[in-house]
């Protein structure tokens, strides 16, 4: 990877840290000013709880990565995802509490989009993109490019999925600066995915889907 494209990707993990703290700010602010939280079963509550169990295998697996290489592109690449995750994942969770809504459902994962009668994952894996506990453990054993080349290929999965329940934020969600965020999480992790999609290429190797 080249030191523009670290570069990149550095300065837009610091610009996704920096909009954290304005949209969590105008989240404060609406709840503030008389309007009606959403409930329970809403999309916007469903988008959360999701996505931030969502985010917390994303930075796992990044955590993981970092210590099975010593690529300083990878690791770079990795910090970057578990940094920027990590504060959308807290994001997330605090506008839960924010609404006095529940960070666990009973409701199966998906259900605001629709998708809570599919068949639960396999080995673990809860919702679209999501590694199975046999691909993390497998990460754990691996060392240098093969580490690698497994990281980018289950982490170009799990930004699909996320892009996936994203998008499905901004079509149904309705408080406006969660649509926001979703926006940016789609734009953010495709321009993510053509990255991995390079760096897989250098190391002779491609995304599996």
């Amino acid at each position: 990877m080249t030191r523009a494209k670290a570069g990149w990707i550095a300065g837009a993990a610091a610009a996704v840290l920096v909009a954290a703290g304005a949209i969590t700010y105008a989240v404060a602010e609406d709840g503030g000013s008389g309007v009606e939280p959403p409930a329970a079963d809403s999309a916007d509550a469903g988008f959360a709880r999701d996505m931030a169990v969502h985010h917390q295998q994303a930075v796992e697996m990044s955590y993981i990565v970092r210590d099975r290489t010593d690529d300083e592109d990878v690791r770079r690449l990795a910090y970057d995802i578990a940094q920027t995750q990590a504060s959308q994942r807290g994001m997330l969770l605090g506008w839960l509490d924010l609404w006095g809504l529940p960070k666990v459902s009973a409701d199966p994962p998906m259900t605001w989009m629709g998708m809570g009668s599919m068949p639960p994952g396999e080995d673990g894996a809860l919702m679209p993109g999501m590694a199975t506990n046999s691909e993390l453990k497998r990460l754990g054993e691996l060392n240098g490019r093969r580490a690698e080349v497994l990281f980018l290929q289950l982490m170009t999965e799990h930004h699909q999925g996320g892009v996936h329940m994203a998008e499905g934020c901004v079509e149904r969600c309705r408080v406006g600066v969660e649509r926001q965020l979703a926006r940016g999480m789609v734009e953010g992790q495709r321009s993510e995915m053509a990255l991995m999609a390079d760096m897989l290429a250098e190391r002779g190797a491609k995304p599996r889907s």
